[in-house]
């Protein structure tokens, strides 16, 4: 298991210090109530699932705030729940092959527990608690980034996890800041019909515009409206630190 283990440390970016909470956060209680030696003599990885949970919650949370700093909580919220569901801890547990690693029980194994939305999404809570615990809050931090929040990186991912609405925000955002509601005007449309680029505008005042281009006149607008939204944020920025 040796070699096993220093693979998975090496798909995971991370070195343990006491390798044991590594096997602890593999260990499923399917092995611990069926093996006469177990895994590990802590036990199985419910507790670790426990506190990854919460420390996932938090770095999450901490994530979407720095990046969206105008949203508001109910869809920072929603998005959250997109980045902790089970569905999508499931998807970056197979992109690191969590399941060939895991110690399971005979019956676990026959009916397919490698294979397990809950078992795999569990499995990475685990990790990431025992990486907190064997390195501290940074090193969790780093594996979650690079891991599980990378739907973060760009527009397109989050959405796709989420919803996410740019309209809105700046919808918000101009009413905020005491602004007209935004406009969203088209601009051009361009490409043979299966592969076609819209170009749309989306504007606040005869100031204040901006104009991007995508596959669709959704994602044209949605992109405008988000380029829109961090020039407002950004002047405001600017406009609080001069008065200070």
């Amino acid at each position: 298991m040796r070699n096993s283990l220093e693979a998975l440390e090496e798909q995971l970016g991370y070195r343990f210090s006491d390798r044991s909470l590594l096997i602890r956060a593999l260990t499923h209680r399917s092995w611990h109530s069926e093996s006469a030696i177990t895994a590990s003599p802590d036990g199985d990885n419910e507790q670790l699932e426990f506190l990854g949970d919460s420390i996932l919650g938090f770095l999450a949370s901490e994530a979407l705030v720095r990046k969206y700093p105008s949203a508001r909580e109910g869809q920072l919220s929603k998005w959250k729940s997109h980045l902790v569901s089970a569905a999508h801890l499931y998807q970056c547990a197979l992109a690191l092959r969590l399941g060939d690693y895991l110690f399971l029980g005979k019956g676990e194994e026959r009916s397919g527990g490698r294979e397990r939305k809950t078992v795999l999404a569990n499995a990475l809570e685990a990790i990431i608690a025992a990486i907190h615990l064997d390195g501290g809050l940074e090193a969790a931090r780093a594996f979650v980034n690079n891991h599980v929040l990378k739907a973060l990186e760009s527009s397109d991912a989050i959405e796709a996890l989420g919803g996410l609405n740019h309209k809105s925000v700046l919808q918000e955002r101009a009413q905020a800041l005491g602004l007209p509601a935004p406009r969203y005007i088209m601009i051009d449309a361009s490409g043979p019909e299966h592969a076609k680029t819209f170009t749309v505008e989306a504007r606040v005042n005869d100031r204040l515009s901006v104009r991007a281009t995508g596959p669709s006149k959704k994602a044209a607008g949605q992109r405008a409206a988000e380029l829109l939204s961090k020039m407002l944020e950004e002047q405001n920025t600017d406009k609080t630190e001069q008065t200070s």
